[in-house]
């Protein structure tokens, strides 16, 4: 099977070259020919596995399994799961977003080449559409590798900023080190990338707090917490619930206080989060 799999992969680079090269009449004549070539196998991982050497000894960029298997990260690939394995290069994308990647994906990629195709993982009925020739961008291939941050609430409005201000509680004029996020008391509170948690505790500024050391110097922070619900020197994904919002420590409402440094420098965030949150 795994030869006729290849031959098959090797067939369609074919049909994408001529696509590349515009030899096809319009793009209704390109999605019909490609969509016919696609077969889709299925495999179960074995020991030693991993995306990377499963893309490699296939020949297909590891998107395109990422994506049609909805893979957050290249951690979720285990020994003993099936997954499925596209004959055709391309990218895969769900019309409902359930990942930040997928919401990336959805606002970055529309392709007149593109066509619906269903597959059934794991006995579940599921559309996507199949976007031929087409591979992660820098910043989509960041959040698949967890390099890049995220937001830590799942919907953002800052109502205070990065910078100079006026203390809301002893009135004097300091530096806000971070963004603060309004959310009820409760909102689950996410990784903003990957890490491990490097401190938690309670103090008299941040309430409730949890500290991620992330690579490349960087460290993030959650202030005033209702609740912590990781451990200390665990590891966490982009995305993984850390805690929840809450009114504890130096606060006037409930509300997230979230920073990044980088070096034990406090830089403001926003710059590195994707898209933009909506100001008070």
């Amino acid at each position: 099977m795994f030869l006729q799999y290849q031959q098959d992969v090797e067939e369609n680079r074919i049909l994408i070259a001529r696509y590349r090269q515009g030899l096809y009449k319009n793009d209704t004549e390109a999605s019909s020919k490609l969509a016919q070539s696609l077969t889709i196998y299925r495999y179960i991982v074995k020991s030693g596995d991993d995306i990377f050497s499963i893309a490699a000894r296939c020949t297909i960029p590891y998107e395109s399994i990422a994506t049609l298997n909805r893979l957050e990260h290249p951690s979720f690939i285990q020994a003993g799961k099936e997954i499925l394995l596209p004959s055709l290069p391309s990218l895969f994308i769900p019309e409902t977003a359930e990942t930040d990647l997928e919401r990336l994906l959805i606002s970055a990629h529309t392709e007149d080449t593109s066509f619906i195709i269903r597959v059934y993982p794991e006995g579940k009925s599921l559309e996507l559409y199949c976007l031929p020739d087409q591979g992660f961008s820098g910043t989509e291939r960041a959040f698949f590798l967890n390099t890049a941050f995220r937001y830590p609430l799942p919907i953002i409005r800052i109502t205070s900023g990065f910078g100079l201000r006026k203390n809301p509680i002893s009135g004097t004029i300091k530096l806000h080190e971070g963004l603060d996020l309004a959310a009820p008391i409760g909102t689950p509170v996410y990784a903003c990338r990957e890490g491990r948690v490097s401190s938690t505790g309670c103090n008299d500024l941040y309430g409730n707090f949890i500290v991620i050391t992330h690579e490349g110097g960087w460290s993030s922070l959650y202030g005033h917490l209702s609740t912590i619900e990781v451990s200390l020197q665990s590891s966490v994904h982009s995305g993984t619930v850390i805690g929840t919002v809450g009114m504890t420590g130096q606060t006037t409402g409930p509300h997230l206080h979230f920073e990044l440094r980088q070096d034990g420098k406090a830089r403001d965030p926003a710059p590195f989060l994707p898209g933009k949150g909506s100001n008070r």
